[in-house]
C-alpha cells in the first residue's frame, strides 16, 4: 500500500507512488519560521510520484535558505503546507512534508541539513549524516537514486 496524506481539513489529499529519493531533516531558519518548530522533515520525490487529489493547493513564492526562491504549496482553506518545489534541484521534484502523511511514524531522516542553524538543544542521533548547509548529491546518494533523479530531468 502506498503512503497517503493530506492537509489538516482534508481538502487536499495525496498518494506517494514511490519511496522518497531521500528524506531531509532541514534545520535552516526558513524551515524553522515556516513550521514554528526546530526543523522540518521533507521527503524528496519526483513530482509525478505524488498523486494529488481534491482541491488544488495555493502556491506562494518564498525566498529559500539557499538564496534561491522556492514555491510552497499550501491548502487555501486550512493553510497546511503540504509540499514545496525548490528551484535549485534538477527536474520536477516536490518535497513533501512528512507531518502531512497519515502515518509519519516510519519516516526517519537520511540526512540533516543546515545544521549550522540547528537549535542548540536539538541532539542529532549518533552517526547521523549531517551537513552545515547543503551537500553534493554524488557524495551522499546511492547510484540507483542518482539514476532515478537523472531520468526525471
Amino acid at each position: 500500500m502506498n503512503p497517503t496524506g493530506g492537509c489538516t481539513c482534508g481538502a487536499i489529499r495525496y498518494e506517494l507512488t514511490a519511496e522518497p529519493l531521500i528524506v531531509h531533516a532541514c534545520h535552516c531558519r526558513d524551515c524553522q519560521r515556516i513550521t514554528g518548530s526546530a526543523f522540518v522533515l521533507n521527503l524528496w520525490l519526483e513530482k509525478k510520484q505524488v498523486v494529488a487529489k481534491g482541491h488544488a493547493p495555493k502556491s506562494l513564492t518564498l525566498a529559500g535558505g539557499s538564496g534561491k526562491d522556492h514555491i510552497v504549496h499550501i491548502c487555501g482553506r486550512c493553510g497546511t503546507y503540504v509540499w514545496s518545489d525548490y528551484r535549485m534541484v534538477p527536474g520536477e521534484c516536490w518535497f513533501v512534508r512528512a507531518g502531512t502523511l497519515d502515518d509519519p511514524s516510519a519516516i526517519v531522516p537520511d540526512v540533516h541539513i543546515f545544521t549550522r542553524t540547528k537549535l542548540p538543544w536539538v541532539r542529532l542521533p549518533e552517526r547521523a549524516r549531517a551537513f552545515a548547509s547543503v551537500y553534493e548529491l554524488r557524495d551522499v546518494w546511492p547510484a540507483a537514486k542518482l539514476a532515478r533523479l537523472r531520468a526525471n530531468v
